[in-house]
């Protein structure tokens, strides 16, 4: 069995993340958007397994709320719960640092992301119409979501 560790992202290690992010999703964030998501006000974390980063969740807080910005674990560990690890220790960390709500948005048409979400609380709140580009240039809705920390 692979153990398993969650730890703080080093700014770093943003050429890993941002492989991750390129394998991981339909139209993923340049390495400069990812660059530009750290720093005090920012919590993020990355999964290890077996001393590998696996996955990482960008977040942002301000004062007692956050927003989840991006979430990816590489298809080689997705099915593993690591997911579901890497966002249930997000929210503890969270909580614990006095945070009150996470908010989030996701693709309409991404039910493993938002079967996650719900298995940790979140409820849909309101959705964003032609939110996110589509590889083919069209555009797709977001519904965005929020759990109580």
């Amino acid at each position: 069995m692979s153990a398993i560790h969650i730890e703080p992202v080093n700014e770093s290690e943003m050429e890993s993340l941002y492989s991750i992010e390129s394998a991981a999703h339909l139209v993923p964030w340049s390495l400069g958007t990812l660059k530009n998501n750290t720093g005090s006000r920012y919590h993020n974390l990355k999964i290890l397994s077996d001393d590998r980063i696996a996955g990482f969740a960008i977040c942002q807080t301000v004062l007692d709320e956050a927003t989840l910005f991006n979430i990816a674990v590489h298809p080689d560990f997705q099915g593993q719960k690591l997911g579901y690890a890497l966002l249930k220790a997000l929210m503890e960390q969270l909580r614990e640092k006095g945070v009150l709500t996470l908010w989030l948005e996701v693709r309409e048409s991404n039910r493993r992301a938002i079967n996650l979400y719900e298995k940790l609380n979140f409820n849909e709140v309101d959705v964003r119409r032609n939110y996110y580009p589509t590889p083919d240039g069209k555009r797709e809705n977001a519904i965005i979501m929020a759990a109580y920390l």
